[in-house]
């Protein structure tokens, strides 16, 4: 028997089966047979809501361990099945929490190379949000949205009392899902296509991200910078023929920043995703709120031109670079910029489209994640309100275009 056999290893909502889905579309990209095994469906599928209690993942319940064990067998004789019949990769998607189970995968497939990946992530905002995606399986279906949570924190917490991170494996990594990046690795003989498994597991993944900016505001319209103003008439407009341009697609996710005028722009989207029968799922997050201009927050440019001229002119010397007083600048704005759009990909998952409804500055900053840009040259992308950016970005296809919604000119 021929073939690979990669193991997930982590603590439920760390992203494991985002990554086995990147693997597997990353690895048939290059023209591989590749089959995910996800112990959590082969569970649902036998047990259903019998296995949906956290008692039924308590260390101390016998009869709940040795069930999970069982479907643990089913599911590796089937990867190694699938191997055996001329499959190149076959991927166990589960906790493999203990090194006892661990240590009777690599029992079972003596002789065929396997890698074990473990997936860590140990944000508590990106884990609260991870848990609440978590608790919209149909195996909560009867609970409220709070105990539906309580129940899958405790069940987390059962799995953290018996995890026990790699370390004595002889071939696996280690990943932080939230930033894409490979901390550890031992690789104690030849794994197949393993430089190609590194390199997608360091990348970020894109299907389909439409990239807007919200409407115009009232502060748009008198020259202002920052603050929390609403759309102006012209800016609901815009908002509602962004809802008609999207009412025939689906877009599972919808991310905005907490400011009144990004939630108005995607309401419609929103109102139009309900239409269709799709149950669309909305965030705010802090990371996408727009540039805090500090001590210049609600100003005019000319104001700050007459007002406060040694900022006026040193911020026109060095736009990228220059910090407001008490508030941020475009080079103090990345990393925050950074960690929202790794938030969004990460939450989403494998959704086939997301949407991210920004400000000017917070949009030019995720333009330059994608687009080669010199620093200095940032502060100058064109970020339109009446047209958005369509991005894909894959190990395989690459797409960036500016795309209209409404006649309405900015």
């Amino acid at each position: 028997m021929s073939g690979l056999f990669i193991v997930m290893v982590g603590l439920p909502a760390r992203g494991k089966s985002t990554v086995a889905s990147k693997l597997r579309e990353g690895l048939e990209s290059e023209g591989l047979r590749v089959e995910i095994f996800n112990n959590g469906e082969l569970r649902r599928e036998r047990l259903g809501q019998d296995s949906s209690a956290p008692s039924f993942y308590e260390p101390g319940n016998e009869e709940g361990r040795m069930r999970r064990e069982e479907l643990a067998r089913i599911n590796i004789r089937r990867a190694l099945a699938f191997l055996h019949a001329g499959g190149d990769v076959a991927v166990l998607d589960a906790t493999n929490a203990s090194r006892a189970r661990r240590a009777m995968i690599e029992e079972s497939a003596r002789g065929l190379p396997t890698l074990f990946v473990e997936c860590f992530n140990d944000d508590p905002d990106l884990l609260e949000a991870s848990v609440q995606r978590k608790t919209r399986l149909p195996e909560f279906a009867g609970l409220t949205p709070e105990a539906a949570a309580e129940s899958f924190n405790r069940r987390i917490e059962y799995y953290r009392r018996i995890y026990v991170p790699l370390g004595e494996e002889s071939c696996f990594l280690r990943v932080d899902t939230l930033n894409n990046r490979i901390v550890e690795e031992r690789l104690g003989y030849r794994v197949p296509h393993y430089i190609r498994i590194r390199d997608i597991l360091v990348s970020d993944w894109v299907r389909n991200l439409y990239l807007v900016r919200h409407g115009e505001t009232v502060y748009n319209v008198e020259g202002r910078i920052g603050g929390d103003a609403p759309l102006t008439e012209k800016g609901l407009a815009q908002a509602n023929a962004l809802g008609r341009h999207f009412s025939n697609m689906v877009i599972p996710y919808i991310f905005t920043s907490t400011r009144q005028r990004s939630a108005q722009t995607a309401a419609p989207v929103l109102a139009g995703q309900e239409r269709q029968g799709f149950a669309a799922t909305r965030m705010a997050l802090t990371e996408f709120d727009e540039i805090n201009a500090g001590v210049c927050e609600g100003m005019r440019y000319d104001e700050i031109r007459s007002r406060m001229p040694e900022i006026f002119d040193a911020r026109a010397r060095d736009k990228y670079n220059y910090v407001y007083p008490r508030g941020e600048g475009y080079s103090t704005l990345k990393a925050r910029v950074d960690r929202g759009l790794k938030k969004a990909l990460f939450l989403s998952g494998n959704a086939p489209a997301i949407m991210i409804v920004g400000h000017q500055a917070i949009n030019r900053m995720i333009l330059s994640h994608f687009l080669f840009r010199r620093t200095e040259d940032v502060p100058y992308i064109y970020i339109p309100q009446d047209q958005y950016f369509h991005i894909v970005s894959t190990q395989k296809k690459k797409l960036f275009e500016l795309v209209r919604f409404t006649g309405q000119t900015a």
